[in-house]
């Protein structure tokens, strides 16, 4: 008896090992290999990668090599010093090129026809590799932004109606309170004889609390903490991607892993403390739901469907809550820090469109109803994403084999778009590609997918209409009450740490301006 148990446990044992084994050997070597045959046979090559960690040292050596001084002027040419491999490689393969992120193999598309049939077509079929959720894995989990196939269509649909119709416009109240206590701390700042301010500082605050109280109202204080952790859990998990491509590297017992463990471990915690009394108010019958805040929505989401169909858990809600903390105060701080810097070094755009702010709203601080008609600042927006994208390349993994145009698309082929060279390219904008001029948004037909900031198709930003509004609403009410040059002590060197930013901050001279 003792001898069958035996052999039957080794059979077990022998058998997992076996699919161990498969599965590595297929993800490291099978799969790759035969990636990049059928790559090669429709022409597109690339890079030689190295074994194991395939191209990731070299791209690594050209952005250490763009990134190491600072730009002479204001320049926003900076496809070269952000996306140097792609310049080179771009050169040496064309349009259409294969290079790889340890295993992972990566092909760079720009042709717009083909973005534009990924983006719409594909959005099921097509989502985040498995590099990227491991990257995100202690960040924002498996929230909407890394959720694929069947799980992303369900998450989607579940958060979306946080952002539209009058629970959209109902942040506007949060939007403007935030906005005037900041005004406030600025005025407080000139009136110190503070000759000058770093102005992300102060929107970053302000995007923050903004957040804060959209998703947890009364607990924003709390949001406020989570906030914190998760802006220095971010910069350890940037850090600790670059090593994603060694095999077990998230296990290693590296400072970082377990900086990013415990940074994780307190961001949740609390999140729970905040879920836990509102699922006590309910029980003791305080109040009859969680609350209509983004929080309280999902938390009664979970409870009425708790019995069937999608299963929203409490972890999938603290990972909805730190994706949302993230996209939705870092995307819009950063498009409103580079915003400012834009205007503040082009004073006749600033004028103009002060003066719009001042027709439309009349002295009123600005509405809702306003918004649609502050046409020239949505070109200055849109201007700002164009030449500052939040991130600098969109990817999608195949999910399933595809046929794009007169592509074959194996199942595991990841497809990186990269955002930041399609929006300065001279051949989709013209020659002035790389200057700041808004009004080339003044025209409403595009090329579909040379403008795509916030992605396209049903996978597009859920939050893109939450930003907007916040952004017209902060530069709207910004600029009705401050001029603003930008300092001589100002030094243009935009880094990309997950997302484009400004490496030493906007500093920019404020004069108030009399209502």
């Amino acid at each position: 008896m003792a001898m069958v148990v035996l052999t039957t446990l080794l059979a077990i044992f022998l058998s997992l090992f076996i699919k161990i084994a498969y599965d590595t050997l297929s993800c490291y070597f099978l799969n790759p290999r035969r990636i990049k045959k059928i790559m090669e046979k429709q022409g597109v090559r690339g890079p030689k990668p190295r074994p194991l960690i395939g191209n990731v040292l070299d791209m690594a050596s050209f952005v250490a090599k763009t990134t190491s001084h600072d730009m002479n002027s204001i320049d926003h040419d900076i496809v070269g010093r952000l996306l140097p491999h792609y310049v080179a490689w771009s050169k040496q393969y064309g349009k259409r090129f294969i290079f790889w992120n340890g295993v992972e193999p990566r092909m760079c598309l720009t042709e717009t026809e083909l973005i534009k049939e990924l983006l719409s077509k594909y959005s099921t079929m097509s989502g985040r590799s498995w590099q990227q959720q491991q990257g995100s894995k202690h960040f924002i989990g498996r929230g909407v932004l890394m959720a694929n196939g069947k799980d992303w269509y369900h998450q989607r649909h579940i958060v979306a109606p946080a952002f539209m119709g009058d629970r959209l416009k109902s942040y506007a109240g949060y939007m403007v309170k935030c906005t005037k206590e900041l005004v406030q701390s600025l005025q407080n700042a000139v009136e110190s004889s503070q000759t000058e301010v770093e102005i992300g500082e102060y929107i970053t605050r302000l995007t923050a609390d903004i957040i804060s109280r959209t998703e947890f109202d009364t607990s924003y204080e709390k949001g406020k903490q989570i906030f914190h952790l998760l802006t220095d859990l971010q910069r350890r998990c940037a850090q600790a991607t670059r090593n994603l491509y060694l095999p077990g590297s998230r296990y290693f017992p590296s400072k970082y892993n377990r900086e990013i463990k415990l940074l994780k471990m307190e961001v949740e915690r609390l999140l729970m403390e905040i879920i836990q009394s509102r699922k006590d108010c309910v029980e003791i019958g305080r109040s009859s739901s969680y609350g209509n805040d983004l929080l309280g929505m999902l938390l009664n989401e979970m409870q009425k469907n708790k019995d069937g169909g999608f299963s929203l858990n409490l972890q999938l809600i603290m990972d909805e809550c730190k994706t949302f903390f993230f996209a939705g105060h870092e995307t819009t701080a950063l498009l409103l820090t580079w915003a400012i810097m834009l205007l503040a070094s082009n004073n006749s755009w600033q004028e103009k469109v002060r003066a719009e702010v001042k027709e439309v709203c009349n002295g009123e601080t600005p509405s809702v109803d306003h918004l649609s008609k502050l046409t020239l600042l949505n070109r200055v927006i849109n201007e700002t994403l164009r030449l500052y994208p939040p991130a600098t390349v969109l990817p999608r993994m195949a999910l399933e084999d595809l046929k794009l145009g007169d592509l074959h698309i194996p199942k595991g082929l990841s497809i990186w778009i990269p955002v930041l060279a399609i929006h300065h390219s001279k051949e989709l904008w013209g020659e002035d590609a790389n200057e700041f001029n808004p009004e080339r948004f003044a025209s409403k037909s595009f090329t579909p997918g040379r403008f795509i900031p916030f992605a396209s198709g049903p996978r597009n930003c859920v939050g893109q209409a939450f930003a907007m509004m916040e952004a017209k609403i902060i530069l709207a009410m910004l600029i009705s009450r401050f001029s603003f040059t930008i300092s001589e002590n100002y030094r243009h060197a935009p880094v990309t740490v997950l997302t484009i930013k400004p490496k030493y901050g906007v500093q920019v001279c404020l004069k108030p301006i009399s209502t």
